[in-house]
C-alpha cells in the first residue's frame, strides 16, 4: 500500500515545472496521499545550491518514501533517471502519474 509519494519530474529544462509539480501534488493530496514535492523544497534553498547537492537532497528524501510517481517527460531527465535507478535499487513502487490515475479511477468503479 502506498504511504508516502516522492514526485519525480523534469525541472532543469522545463519552464512549467512548478505548475506541473503543484498540480500533481494537489491531486495526490486530494486522494489522501502524503507527498514529498522537491519543486516546493527547492524554493526554500539558497540559489547557489549545485545540481549534485540537489540530487543528494532528493535521494535522502526518497529514503522516507515508499513510492515514486513519475511526471510526464521524466524519461528525458538525467535527474529523474538517477531517481528511477535509486528507486529500483531500494525496491520502491515506481509508476507514472498516468498509471496511478488509471488505478485510482478503476478502484472508484468497483
Amino acid at each position: 500500500m502506498i504511504q508516502r509519494i516522492y514526485l519525480s519530474g523534469p525541472i532543469s529544462n522545463d519552464p512549467d515545472y512548478m505548475q506541473k509539480f503543484t498540480e500533481a501534488d494537489a491531486y495526490l493530496r486530494n486522494q489522501g496521499y502524503q507527498v514529498a514535492n522537491p519543486a516546493e523544497l527547492y524554493r526554500s534553498l539558497p540559489q547557489n545550491v549545485s545540481y549534485e547537492e540537489l540530487m543528494s537532497i532528493d535521494l535522502h528524501i526518497m529514503d522516507i518514501c515508499d513510492t515514486v510517481i513519475q511526471l510526464e517527460g521524466w524519461e528525458e531527465s538525467k535527474g529523474c533517471n538517477r531517481e528511477y535507478g535509486y528507486a529500483l535499487a531500494k525496491d520502491m513502487i515506481v509508476m507514472t502519474m498516468t498509471e496511478l490515475k488509471t488505478s485510482i479511477e478503476e478502484r472508484g468503479k468497483k
